[in-house]
Formats: C-alpha cells, structure tokens, sequence
C-alpha cells in the first residue's frame, strides 16, 4: 500500500493523472528485473491497482520456428506445460521479486522521474496549447540575458527580450501581465511563449478594459504598434447608438489610461473604422488633415495629397504615424504635399503632351486638348471608341479619324522596329508567338537572355513580372505565360 500512498502523493505534487505514476514505477520495474536476468528477455511489471502488489512475469511467445530463444518457444515445449497453448499465445512465468541494490534502485529512480516529467510536460502542453491568444499573469521567476522567466502557477513561460517593451526591465518577484502567442511541444518540453509587444496584447487590454468589447458590441478591427512608443487601434460599433471612439476612450479617458498604463505610457490613437479605403485612410493618419486621396486597388497603394503645412505632422516622427496607418489599413501610403503634387501633375501633362505631339504630329493645342480629356498614352487613342474622340470639343468626325489613324500608324511602326529589335536579340518565333508578350516585352525579355521557349519555362511567375515591370504584367497574366512556355514539355513527354 505504500506504492500506491506514493504514487497518489507524485500524482497530486505533480498534478497529473496517478496512473501515468504507476505506469512509470511499472518501467522503472521491468528495467530492473532486465538488468538482473538479462535485457534480451521479454520481463514485463505490472503493480495491483488495489493491494500494490508487485508482479512480475517473463513472457514467452509460442511459435512454430524459434529464432529467439530469450523471448520464444517451440509449440512442442509450449504444450508440454499448457496443452491448450498454440501458435501466437503466450507462456507467463512468475519470477521471484527483486531485492532492489543501490544501482538498481537508483536505476529505477531515474526511470521514474523521467516518465513523471513526460506526464508532466503533456500535461502543461495540453493544458495550454488552446490557450493561444489569452493574456494570463504570473511572476517573474527569473532574468537571464534579458529573458524573462514568468511562474505562471501550472508551468512557466518564456518573455523573451525582443517581446518586451523597450526600458522595460523586470526582476525576480515581479508581477507580469502577457499575451500567449505560441505553444510547442520540444524536446525539451512544452515551449509557452509570452508577448507583450504583439496587436493581440492591445486587442486582450482592451477587450478587459471596455465592456463592450467583451460583450460583443464594439469589434476591434486592426491594430497596429509601435511597442512603447504609439499605437493605432481600428474599432466598429454594431449599435449605431454607441460611440466605437468614446467607449474605448472611458469617462475623462478612464478606459483608455488603464491601457496605456500597462503599456508604459504607449500613445493610443482610436480610430473608427470605415468599409471605405478612402476615408479609413484619412482617419488613419489623423491627426494630419488630408486634401486629397487616390487609389489604385491593383497594386494596393494609395497617395494622399496633405496641405504644405501637415506633411510633418502626416508623416510623423521617423514616419511614425504613417507607418502606423499603413499597418492598419493594409494599404501602401505614399504622401505628397499640394505643390508637390501640383509640380508632378504639370510635369505629366508637359510629358504626355509631348509625346502626343511627336507620337501623332500634332501642335501643342491639340495634344493639351487630348491630355486634358484624361489620355495618357497613344494606344488609347488608337483603340478608343471613335464617337469619345469626337465629344471632344473642337473634334468633329474627321479630324478624330485622322488622330486614331495616325495612333494606330505610329503603334504599327514602333512595333516594327521593336519587332526588328526582338529578331537580333535572338528571341524566337515561338516565344513571340504567346500572346500576353508585347513587342515591348519581348525586347526586354531579349535583353535579359531569355530567348526560348525553355529560358521562358525556367522562369518563376515574380522572375518575370520584374523582366516586363510591375505595371506591364500581373502575377496571374506571368504565370499563364509560363504554362504556355511550358506546354512543349508535356506535348514531347506524351509523344515520347
């Protein structure tokens, strides 16, 4: 009975099932009866789970053929002891009990709290791993490097450096409030690791600190942090009778303080959030005001447009507030201020009139004209519907034909040329026969030495996107290129 009082004891001292105890005093067991009548034999331990009575047993598996005669024994010998033994069964013989030495006990302890440590690491692994996410206390148990130590009552965690705040100093005793971002299972033991840098930290803050949040009613959209320095926080309301903003904020910025308290004196900007890109940018960058936005949606960028006088409050310390922005809405901000942008404005309509004039041989007034009806290049006159060109005012039919002829002539001859081009680089016929590779495209395709088919086929989708540019070519539009550069192979192995 003092087996099982033991194991009883380990079990609630350990906190894991008393089983697993019993199961590791079983091993301990057998290894020590393997070490007194020899390793090759199959010795099995099995403690009653009601008197604590140690059993143990040799196995031997009957067989036709024996080729082991440590653990087998020949269906002849088998019946000779059970003559209802057959082919698969196996003989127990009793063994007399260990009188455990000093090597075999010691043996037989080391077993034991090792097994009692894999229960114990699968239990924390199991009690935790479902944990991701939560923010949970404990104490500092102790700082090496910079690393953090923390007790967290059923195991300990690991706060590292580089996820605590900057200045934030720890010492043993500490009391230390964080976020589990990740649980592993190592060799080692369970890994849980702590963070009190990550968006999620500020989303579990707030979420304590804001009833609503907890409830359900306000939704923490995005977040975006600069650990101790400023954050930005993104919030919806499902109520249109709550305030996202003000809720967060508390009475005389009660709520918000709590936060920021917590965070050693971390800037919050609370953001509401909007479907609209536009107008979620814009309040991203407050408190900068905002003149202007444009946006591309396929490269997923957006230029604001500020006064003279906001760009240093736009951009912020080191481009703090607008990298902030950034990471919250998901979007690339690029910032001009009005005379930078009025500048570059002026320098495309100069540019592109330019080119109208030379491209289409026409004088400087109708080249504006086409530049100031939103043209920007002489493939959409050459393509554009007849009757766009004729809205133009001072355009009748005519002359809007004449303008798309001269276009369409002009693209005719560049090709010409960049087809010539394309020739003595060496691109070949089949590589020009694709049809999303422009003429344009085909040149720089030459000039990297990619001149076949198979050059072509070895390419990755983003290899090729940067050869023919961003704004020429897609990463779906590159990898449909590929596959059909690639189509050979498959046609020779199918007729091979």
């Amino acid at each position: 009975m003092e087996l099982l009082q033991v194991a009883d004891a380990v079990a609630r001292e350990k906190n894991i099932d008393k089983e697993h105890v019993l199961e590791a005093m079983e091993e301990a067991i057998k290894k020590a009866g393997r070490s007194k009548y020899g390793h090759e034999h199959d010795i099995r331990a099995r403690i009653d789970r009601k008197t604590g009575d140690i059993q143990l047993t040799r196995y031997l598996e009957v067989v036709e053929t024996v080729e082991n005669e440590a653990t087998q024994v020949d269906l002849a010998k088998a019946k000779r002891k059970n003559p209802a033994a057959k082919v698969g069964d196996f003989l127990v013989d009793t063994l007399p009990p260990i009188d455990f030495g000093r090597i075999a006990a010691q043996t037989a302890k080391q077993v034991i709290v090792q097994k009692v440590r894999e229960a114990e690491r699968e239990r924390q692994f199991n009690e935790y791993k479902d944990r991701k996410g939560e923010i949970v206390n404990g104490l500092v148990k102790r700082v090496e490097y910079g690393n953090v130590t923390v007790d967290l009552g059923r195991a300990e965690a690991i706060l590292r450096r580089d996820e605590c705040l900057p200045r934030e100093h720890f010492k043993t005793g500490d009391r230390v409030r964080a976020l589990i971002y990740d649980v592993r299972s190592e060799p080692r033991g369970p890994q849980i690791f702590l963070s009190r840098t990550h968006g999620d930290f500020m989303r579990g803050l707030f979420r304590q600190e804001v009833p609503e949040i907890y409830d359900g009613i306000i939704e923490i959209k995005s977040v975006a942090r600069d650990p101790g320095s400023r954050a930005k926080i993104a919030v919806i309301s499902k109520d249109s009778s709550i305030d996202p903003v003000g809720a967060c904020v508390g009475m005389r910025g009660s709520r918000v303080q709590a936060v920021v308290g917590e965070l050693q004196g971390e800037k919050i900007d609370i953001i509401p959030w909007r479907p609209d890109p536009a107008t979620f940018v814009v309040n991203a960058l407050a408190p900068a005001e905002v003149a202007k936005v444009v946006l591309d949606e396929e490269t997923g960028k957006i230029e604001v447009v500020v006064p003279d006088d906001q760009l240093s409050l736009a951009i912020g310390r080191r481009g703090q507030n607008v990298r902030l922005a950034s990471q919250l809405t998901g979007w690339t901000i690029d910032i001009l201020t009005e005379a930078e942008e009025r500048e570059r404005r002026q320098s495309e309509v100069s540019t592109r009139t330019q080119m109208f004039m030379e491209a289409l041989d026409v004088d400087d007034m109708i080249a504006h004209l086409l530049v100031n009806e939103g043209f920007s290049s002489v493939e959409e006159i050459a393509f554009v519907d007849l009757g766009e060109l004729t809205a133009i005012d001072a355009f009748d039919e005519d002359v809007a034909a004449e303008l798309q002829n001269r276009a369409q002539a002009y693209l005719e001859q560049q090709n010409e040329i960049l087809d010539g081009k394309r020739r003595e680089l060496g691109v070949t016929e089949e590589v020009a026969a694709i049809e999303a590779l422009t003429p344009a495209m085909l040149v720089k395709l030459g000039e990297k030495g990619v001149k076949t088919l198979d050059d072509l086929a070895d390419l990755a989708g983003d290899e090729l996107v940067d050869i023919v540019g961003k704004d020429e070519m897609g990463m779906d539009v590159a990898n449909e290129v590929i596959m059909a550069a690639r189509a050979h192979w498959f046609e020779d192995g199918a007729g091979a």
